[in-house]
């Protein structure tokens, strides 16, 4: 079975394919359209469609979109409720629905020779519960999905067994937790529905001086859900214009907030693990985006093993919709193979762009051991390797690599960037040496979805990815899985004795990650890298 999976409605557009239970391509709207996000949350942004990402998952594949047996949007518009009705302020949400329920008609505009009548809605959270079970490793797990909002909830609890979802509990709206922090991202001067991870990096530099207040707005209901009520962040600390420096009262109210989360988090699993016995869990929803917080699921919950998926916000309900369809059907759906789901280009196809933007450029023996020369010499690379990510961590196909034993890199990323200081850079390390270095987290992590305490030793060696808190986001790499990476890490290793690497996303402030050639060729001539890989290939920049 041929399914189109689709999300559209809220933010992060994007597109999946799924074939025969396989997953074969996926990619968000923003990688094409080169804006951040793919459209603002806003209902009147309702209405746009990932239609490049779609069109691009067919032309992959090879097929048309006649030959769909169906494509999986993922809302219902049957399950929702007028905004006021749900105690939300959300004046032209009447406008959001309206298109939802004409989408059939939208993507059939958009996919020429598509039917109409195949296109099927999928519960929002429905569709974010099946990218987290199906196209995990495990095909019989709880799940907890956490966001802002979907039709009428903002979570649920369930378990997956043989490819079926039991809903054991989903919390209605108004209470949000995925709400709530964007409540406070605003407040504390950051974009809502975009800049969450920002938060989550502040609040390491604060302690939790308001976490009483926040007990008390935010409770569990002891039926699985929770309660939010509204908070006076004002308050608590006065808000903070996008441009101004942060004080320290705004730290300690991202810490309480951040405190709090995590550990209504722990008494919602623990209320699901006591209901099932399950011993494994799968995340997705923004809610797990959250790094922090699933790196205290881990230590501190009741499960033996926790999987996040990598597109976990609403972009990864594009390939949620698809496989649940699919598993309706009777395909029996595979794990997703990886994240590396969107474009890829050949050595030709990347000759070409270097040969047309008259460059001058070298083809290394190694291209592997060249960037390693590079970084241990202290240069800045941009890497850009193979099919590009779906989700928004760049795991070593769209990546900005630096040497990690100088805390000085720290800085110079986030300037390359325009980041704001306080935000901090990743390492990425081979699988077989990350327990050497980070513990309190589970290895291997390939995905970026969970914090690992620094061992002291290695805290002044890397000080580059250590943040303030004496922990670190880690990648881990599997030689068998991305040889190419493994081969250039075991390379610096070689050169520096350090076996780990800076890695950040391919990109500047404010703008999608580099997904095609050109973009990379515009993010290198626009920021002070020393060198791109692209491909087998490499180009320096003057005087590197």
């Amino acid at each position: 079975m041929k399914v189109l999976g689709i999300n559209a409605l809220f933010h992060d557009p994007a597109a999946a394919l799924v074939i025969d239970g396989v997953t074969v391509a996926a990619l968000e709207e923003e990688r094409l359209s080169r804006r951040k996000h793919g459209h603002r949350p806003v209902p009147f942004a309702a209405w746009e469609l990932p239609e490049l990402a779609a069109r691009w998952c067919l032309e992959h594949a090879g097929i048309e979109p006649s030959d769909l047996d169906a494509v999986a949007y993922s809302y219902d518009p049957a399950l929702a409720e007028p905004a006021d009705r749900l105690g939300l302020h959300d004046p032209w949400d009447h406008l959001r629905q309206s298109y939802a329920q004409r989408a059939p008609g939208f993507i059939a505009s958009a996919l020429p020779g598509l039917d109409p009548g195949c296109v099927r809605f999928v519960p929002h959270h429905v569709a974010h519960a099946a990218s987290a079970a199906l196209a995990g490793p495990a095909a019989d797990t709880d799940v907890l999905v956490l966001d802002g909002r979907g039709e009428r909830a903002s979570h649920l609890a369930g378990h997956y067994a043989g490819g079926q979802l039991e809903t054991l509990a989903a919390q209605g709206l108004p209470h949000s937790l995925g709400l709530l922090y964007e409540d406070v991202t605003e407040h504390l001067g950051f974009l809502r529905s975009s800049d969450e991870y920002k938060v989550m990096a502040l609040a390491s530099y604060g302690t939790p001086q308001f976490a009483d207040v926040m007990r008390r707005a935010v409770t569990t209901s002891g039926d699985g859900g929770y309660r939010t009520e509204p908070v006076e962040w004002g308050a608590l600390a006065k808000p903070r214009g996008g441009d101004d420096p942060w004080m320290q009262e705004h730290a300690d109210l991202a810490a309480s907030v951040q405190t709090r989360l995590e550990e209504v988090l722990l008494e919602l699993v623990a209320w699901l693990h006591e209901r099932t016995g399950a011993r494994r869990l799968a995340l997705a929803g923004g809610v797990a985006l959250n790094c922090v917080a699933n790196s205290r699921l881990h230590a501190d919950g009741p499960y033996d093993d926790l999987w996040v998926q990598p597109a976990a916000g609403d972009a990864g309900t594009a390939l949620g919709a698809a496989l649940t369809v699919a598993t309706d059907a009777g395909d029996r759906c595979e794990p997703m193979p990886g994240a590396d789901l969107g474009r890829s280009w050949d050595d030709d196809e990347l000759e070409d762009v270097l040969r047309t933007a008259r460059l001058p450029y070298e083809r290394p023996r190694d291209v592997a051991r060249a960037v390693a020369s590079c970084l241990a010499a202290d240069g800045i690379v941009a890497w850009f390797q193979g099919r590009s990510e779906y989700g928004p961590r760049a795991l070593g196909h769209r990546s900005l690599l630096a040497h990690p034993g100088h805390a000085r890199n720290l800085e110079r990323l986030n300037d390359v960037k325009g980041r704001e200081q306080f935000r901090p850079v990743a390492p990425m390390v081979r699988a077989e040496r990350a327990a050497q270095i980070f513990g309190r987290g589970p290895l291997p992590s390939p995905y970026m979805l969970f914090v690992h305490d620094v061992d002291p030793q290695w805290r002044d060696r890397i000080p580059a990815v250590v943040h303030v808190d004496g922990t670190a986001r880690v990648q881990t790499v599997d030689p068998e899985h991305e040889p190419l990476v493994a081969r250039m890490l075991a390379a610096f290793e070689e050169l520096t004795d350090i076996p780990v690497v800076v890695n950040t996303s391919l990109n500047t402030a404010g703008r999608p990650m580099v997904d095609s050639p050109r973009d990379a060729l515009e993010c290198f001539g626009s920021a002070p890298v020393d060198l791109l890989a692209l491909g087998p290939f490499v180009v320096r920049r003057p005087g590197s």
